[in-house]
């Protein structure tokens, strides 16, 4: 059985349930589960070359050694391996990924680390700075998403406050839980919803599952932001909060925030602006001229904000910033306890202990770039988001979605985008390649900014365009596997496949 052709048979084109159901039962028939373990076999042995490349060069401990290591050995390993995955991202062949990047900035932030490695937030009177760190990175962050001092009535239980998170999927689950506790003792809201974009990051529907919260996707328009009417006929009762990237991931589209974060408003709903990728872009695009739409707590419906430090805040990576309109709201994030015998328990965040070093790199970095800094950032990162955007839709069988300022996701509606996307991976670009629709994008950072790299993206973009032109039955890469997944829901093919995938990953 060959998965594609599966892809393009009339499962393709049932119902998405009827296809989970349906597979789900022909699995159990012998022969068939035999033909599918076949084809996962064949997947799974290119996948996991490509996933586990340091097997061929590194030694591999599938126990605890006996006897310690020499330092200077294990030191040496890791600047092997780390010489090997180096090149791909600091050369601007990664899609995202590595944000900032340059040498002087690493070495700076690891040497705040080094400083600050032993500290700890949980024991806040250990390590006070600690909280000194974190405090005004919030207040930084907040500040420049229109929720400074001066923004709001004087009451301080009234001011924009927030935590420092591990990243951004943290920062989403942390207000989703906060929105579900907050509606059950304010609202009595037991069945609780949210009313999320089809667009908008996973961790949505991570927190769906982790909290028990019914998740209400939602379509996008013609543009790939979301469908406010489609939002408004989805409120219930039992609605919490509603969801808007600012951008998307996928597409790199800011949602119509000003309107849905309205809707949220009028019906005494929470709003959450997901800028997790955005963050600290937008607000310094604005000011740069770009028409951005409004996003931040400037609109009196939006009551909490994500924005991630560790891509376009150029802090190391592990931190994020979750930020909410008023200290009353942010309270039900918290976990307390009050009688356990080890004495008085509360944390802010879900983990206990967490590395301070972490935060105190965030610190840093924020201070270390300035506004004059990532103005500056953001100037050469649209520009070059605009000299890509112009060529791909320059070529002929190449088309963009939506109009993004830098994030460009880009189909083709006479090629296969994902030989596309195969191509380019054979030139060492690592693309991300998407699906519903099918295409690709590239995350510009300031490593594509560096001279000569997007002029290398366009170039090996037009190559691939014409080899697939001439071979368009190519095979190998990933591409049956976006292009089954673009096609058979995930929960049944593909979902049994990328439960392989991350078993291949802890694999030795």
């Amino acid at each position: 059985m060959d998965i594609q052709k599966l892809s393009n048979s009339f499962l393709g084109r049932m119902n998405p349930r009827l296809v989970t159901w349906a597979f789900k039962y022909l699995k159990a028939v012998p022969a068939v589960r035999r033909r599918v373990e076949k084809e996962f076999e064949t997947l799974m042995k290119d996948i996991e070359e490509q996933v586990k490349p340091y097997r061929k060069t590194s030694i591999t401990y599938a126990g605890m050694p006996e006897k310690g290591i020499e330092r200077e050995d294990i030191l040496k390993e890791m600047e092997t391996l780390k010489e090997q995955e180096e090149s791909r991202w600091k050369d601007g062949f990664a899609s995202g990924a590595v944000y900032h990047g340059d040498e002087e900035h690493i070495r700076f932030l690891n040497q705040v680390y080094a400083l600050n490695s032993q500290t700890n937030p949980l024991h806040s009177d250990i390590w006070p700075s600690i909280s000194k760190y974190e405090g005004e990175i919030v207040s930084m962050t907040a500040g420049m998403l229109g929720g400074g001092k001066g923004n709001g009535p004087g009451d301080p239980e009234k001011q924009v406050c927030g935590v420092v998170s591990s990243g951004g999927t943290e920062s989403i689950l942390l207000a989703m839980k906060t929105y579900r506790d907050w509606a059950r003792d304010k609202k009595r809201i037991t069945r609780p919803e949210m009313i999320v974009p089809v667009t908008a990051h996973a961790a949505f529907d991570k927190a769906s599952q982790y909290f028990k919260i019914r998740i209400k996707h939602i379509p996008v328009d013609e543009n790939y932001r979301a469908d406010v009417s489609a939002a408004r006929e989805a409120i219930t009762r039992n609605t919490i909060v509603m969801v808007g990237s600012a951008p998307s991931f996928p597409h790199g589209m800011v949602d119509p925030i000003e309107e849905l974060s309205e809707l949220a408003r009028e019906r005494s709903i929470g709003f959450h602006t997901d800028a997790c990728l955005g963050g600290f872009v937008l607000p310094w695009a604005e000011r740069l001229g770009y028409d951005v739409p409004p996003f931040d707590f400037r609109l009196p419906g939006v009551t909490s904000i994500s924005a991630d430090t560790h891509k376009y805040g150029y802090a190391a990576k592990g931190t994020s910033v979750i930020l909410y309109r008023d200290l009353n709201l942010r309270r039900y994030q918290y976990f307390k306890a009050t009688d356990w015998p080890g004495g008085l328990y509360f944390s802010a965040t879900f983990a206990g202990s967490r590395p301070g070093a972490l935060s105190a790199a965030c610190w840093a970095a924020l201070l270390s770039v300035g506004q004059e800094g990532y103005l500056e950032a953001t100037r050469k990162i649209l520009e070059t988001g605009e000299k890509i955007k112009k060529t791909i839709r320059d070529i002929e069988d190449l088309f963009v979605l939506g109009d993004p300022l830098w994030v460009i996701a880009f189909g083709s509606k006479t090629l296969d985008i994902y030989r596309v996307m195969d191509y380019m991976a054979g030139k060492n670009w690592s693309l991300n390649g998407l699906h519903k629709p099918s295409c690709v994008h590239l995350c510009i950072t300031l490593r594509h900014t560096r001279p000569g790299v997007a002029e290398r993206f366009i170039n090996d973009l037009r190559s691939a365009v014409a080899f697939v032109k001439e071979h368009p039955e190519e095979e190998g890469g990933m591409a049956p596997v976006y292009g089954l997944a673009a096609t058979i829901p995930v929960r049944s093919i593909v979902g049994d496949l990328l439960e392989r995938y991350i078993d291949a990953l802890y694999k030795v």
